[in-house]
C-alpha cells in the first residue's frame, strides 16, 4: 500500500504545481481552488504512504535516508496548508508544491525496504528527537516559501509588471509577518529538537555533544537562524530579512540531505 501511495503523492505534487502555475496567469477563480485541493491530496496520500510504511515497521518511518527526506516533505507540505487556513497565503503552494515534488521524488528514487530497527534507535528518544527536529524545517521550509514569492512580488510590484494578477496575492507585509512568525515557530522548535538529541546522546553513548559532520552542521545552522531572528527583532525587514532566509533553509537542507555521505553516527543511516 505504501508504493502505490507515494506515486500517488507525487503525482499530486506535479499536478499541483503546474495548477499553481497556471493559476498565477489566469482569473479564472476555479484554478485558484485547484493547486491547494491538490496539494491537500498529495499531503494525505503521502502521510497515508508514511503511515503504512510506519505501521508495517512498528516505529515511525524515519530511520534512513528515505524515510527522513519523505517525512520531512509530507510535514512541510502540512505545516503549509496548516497556515492557509489562518491566512490568505494559498500561493505559497507555487514554492511548496514544486520543491515537495522534487524531494519526494528524490526520496522516491533511494527508496528501501522496511528494515529492523537498529539497537541504538529502540528509545522512546526516536519520536521526541525527530518530530521536533523535522517539524521545525518543515516551519522554516515556509518561511523559505514566503521569502521567495516576498522577492519575487516586491521585484514585479517595483518593475510595474504583472499587476493584474496581484489582486489574488497577499500583501508584501503580510508576507514579511508570516515569514517572522514563521521563524519565531522554528527556532524554538529546531532548539529542542537539537536539545533533545544531546539528551539521547549522552543517554546513548555518554557523550552530551559528538564533534561529527551532521551535529556540527546542525549547530551552524542553528546559529544562522539565531542570527536571524536576533536581527529581524531590531529592525530587518522586507528585502534584507527574506534573502537571509533563503540562505538558512539552503544551509539547512544541504545538511539535512548531506546526512547520507556524512560519516558518523548519522551518516547513511539516520543514528
Amino acid at each position: 500500500m505504501e508504493l502505490p501511495l507515494l506515486k500517488l503523492a507525487l503525482l499530486a505534487y506535479l499536478l499541483s504545481t503546474a495548477a499553481f502555475v497556471v493559476s498565477l496567469l489566469s482569473v479564472e477563480r476555479v484554478l485558484h481552488r485547484l493547486g491547494p485541493a491538490l496539494l491537500c491530496g498529495a499531503f494525505v496520500a503521502h502521510a497515508g504512504a508514511i503511515a503504512a510504511r510506519s505501521a508495517a515497521a512498528g516505529y515511525i518511518a524515519v530511520t534512513d535516508f528515505y524515510e527522513a527526506v519523505s517525512f520531512f516533505t509530507c510535514l512541510m507540505t502540512g505545516v503549509c496548508l496548516l497556515v492557509q487556513l489562518r491566512a490568505p497565503v494559498a500561493i505559497l503552494g507555487v514554492v511548496v508544491s514544486p520543491l515537495a515534488f522534487v524531494l519526494t521524488l528524490g526520496a522516491f528514487v533511494f527508496y528501501s525496504q522496511v528494515r529492523d530497527l537498529p539497537p541504538a534507535l529502540h528509545s522512546i528518544w526516536l519520536p521526541i528527537h525527530v518530530v521536533l527536529a523535522f517539524l521545525g524545517n518543515a516551519v522554516f521550509g515556509v518561511a523559505f516559501s514566503t521569502s521567495v514569492v516576498y522577492l519575487i512580488q516586491e521585484r514585479l510590484l517595483k518593475g510595474k509588471k504583472g499587476l493584474a494578477f496581484f489582486r489574488h496575492l497577499p500583501s508584501l507585509e503580510t508576507l514579511d509577518n508570516l515569514n517572522y512568525h514563521s521563524l519565531a515557530w522554528g527556532f524554538p522548535l529546531l532548539t529542542f529538537g537539537i536539545l533533545s538529541g544531546a539528551i539521547w546522546a549522552e543517554y546513548a553513548w555518554g557523550q552530551f555533544w559528538i564533534w561529527e559532520p551532521r551535529p556540527v552542521l546542525s549547530l551552524v545552522t542553528w546559529i544562522l537562524y539565531a542570527l536571524l531572528l536576533h536581527y529581524r527583532s531590531i529592525g530587518w525587514r522586507g528585502r534584507r530579512a527574506a534573502t537571509l532566509t533563503i540562505v538558512c533553509f539552503a544551509v539547512l537542507l544541504i545538511s539535512f540531505l548531506s546526512v547520507r555521505v556524512l560519516p558518523g553516527r548519522h551518516g547513511g543511516e539516520f543514528g
